[in-house]
């Protein structure tokens, strides 16, 4: 989109090149943070389907004393 919007308006203004190429950044930042989310979401899913989140604890079963 970027590159449309320079051809469209003709120009190599450094202030519009330096929001682009911020902007561009700012999407490879989020990109990454999106796969690593992904990622994370990923490990949770499979640690739910070994069974290990879904376990509590032998302390956690006992009566709390009073």
């Amino acid at each position: 989109m970027a590159k449309a919007l320079l051809g469209h308006l003709g120009s190599t203004d450094p202030r519009m090149l330096e929001q682009v190429r911020l902007l561009n950044r700012r999407v490879a930042d989020l990109e990454a943070h999106v796969m690593r989310l992904q990622a994370e979401n990923d490990h949770l899913v499979a640690a739910v389907h070994d069974g290990r989140l879904l376990t509590v604890d032998e302390a956690l079963r006992e009566p709390a004393s009073v």
